[in-house]
């Protein structure tokens, strides 16, 4: 079945950091996106393929606004949704005072799905499509997040969390136990409709050397899951791992100590990371999501995103929901320009987009299946709207170019410039 949409059209073809700028995206000013069972078939200039469609297909015309490619989340915690907002701390008081307590209810499975239905909505609300997203420690957080994800047909990642000292003991599981639940939780939910998992072990502080090294086996007997877990995201957090793991050199070495790094391995923040770390990160094809509003929020510092292309570390965007104040992509890229702004670094709208887009896809090893227009990628789309609050809609009236559009769009825009949400090609 065929689905038609027309309308002013952008995607990303590469990484604007790595190839000329105009090789980097394709920008259509009267698009059409032809959409078979959920796929994208087509995309060109609406003047050519109109003409070659059956004068029966619906054509469904977004006016003043602009197609692209779902926001991919490549962190964020659901069961945070709930703590957003919390005033004072740095990440471990923050940890300790507010995150642990929030995260003991998520035994209940009922209150999981009531939380991720509610956190579901406000991704898709401001047009978010794919997340990478952890849960607690409890196997029911898991179940409960993917029973809502499954019923919405989105393509979600998320995993059990895995934490066995140096936390609460209503929220502490063993190595075994982890590694038993998220086995069972692998088998009954990896690869089952758009669903993926992932081990998730919450940072290493928490994780004793016998459980990182469960992660390890894990992702050894499971090549096509995923590895989330945090890295070097404030700096009391980095001398705390270099006390717990005196033998090993540096942060990142705990993980690769473990087997850890790998082509589907996400490591949340790298805020404070060494040239040898990235060089590691780069060798074994992990990559780094980048959580600016989280960043900003706890105190805990500027990435260095010149760092990452530098030695070609794979980039994603991350709004890292509760210490990250907002849901929106475009918010989250704001307060990335800023982040660069004040190491002295520009943030091109195309990058800051890319970033939100093909470079997450890239970043969960899902290029050309998400992230951009390709034929056969699953049709996950949003169509942004330049004129959804009068501020917008005024300043965008002085625009000379489609660099200008995009980077007002990415400082005034947030869940408000969302014009429509579409999953697989139906809207939501």
């Amino acid at each position: 079945m065929l689905k038609v949409y027309r309308g002013e059209l952008l995607h990303f073809l590469a990484d604007p950091a790595k190839v000329a700028l105009q090789d980097s995206y394709q920008y259509i000013e009267d698009g059409l996106l032809i959409i078979k069972d959920g796929l994208v078939e087509q995309v060109g200039e609406a003047k050519t393929l109109l003409n070659t469609l059956d004068t029966s297909v619906e054509v469904v015309h977004y006016e003043n606004g602009l197609m692209m490619p779902g926001f991919i989340d490549t962190h964020v915690h659901y069961p945070q949704t709930e703590m957003i907002a919390s005033y004072g701390e740095q990440l471990l008081e923050w940890l300790e005072n507010y995150t642990f307590p929030f995260e003991r209810q998520f035994s209940d499975l009922e209150h999981g799905k009531k939380v991720a239905e509610f956190f579901l909505t406000q991704l898709l609300e401001a047009g978010t499509t794919t997340a990478l997203v952890f849960g607690t420690v409890h196997k029911e957080s898991v179940e409960a997040f993917f029973t809502i994800a499954q019923q919405k047909k989105l393509r979600m990642i998320c995993g059990k969390v895995l934490m066995d000292q140096n936390c609460p003991d209503y929220l502490s599981d063993t190595a075994q136990s982890g590694y038993d639940d998220s086995k069972a939780l692998i088998e009954k939910w990896h690869n089952t409709d758009r669903l993926q998992y992932a081990i998730t072990p919450r940072f290493a502080p928490t994780c004793s050397t016998e459980q990182l090294n469960k992660a390890g086996q894990l992702l050894a007997e499971h090549p096509s899951v995923y590895l989330h877990t945090h890295l070097s995201e404030n700096k009391a957090e980095i001398a705390w791992v270099e006390e717990l793991f005196p033998d090993s050199d540096g942060y990142l070495d705990v993980y690769d100590k473990s087997n850890l790094l790998s082509r589907r391995s996400v490591f949340a923040h790298g805020v404070h990371l060494h040239d040898s770390e990235c060089q590691r990160l780069s060798e074994t094809d992990s990559a780094i999501a980048f959580c600016p509003s989280s960043n900003l929020f706890l105190g805990s510092g500027l990435f260095n995103l010149k760092q990452a292309e530098k030695f070609d570390v794979n980039v994603g965007l991350g709004s890292d929901i509760g210490a990250g104040t907002t849901f929106s992509m475009l918010s989250t890229i704001n307060e990335g320009y800023k982040t660069q702004q004040l190491r002295g670094d520009k943030l091109s709208p195309f990058k800051s987009l890319f970033l939100a887009t093909l470079g997450g896809a890239i970043a969960l090893d899902l290029e050309g299946t998400i992230g951009n227009f390709v034929k056969g990628a699953e049709a996950d789309f949003i169509v942004l709207d330049y004129n959804a609050t009068p501020l917008m809609d005024r300043r965008m009236q002085h625009c000379k170019t489609l660099s200008e559009k995009l980077f007002i769009l990415s400082m005034l825009g947030d869940e408000r410039h969302v014009k429509a949400t579409h999953i697989m090609g139906e809207r939501v």
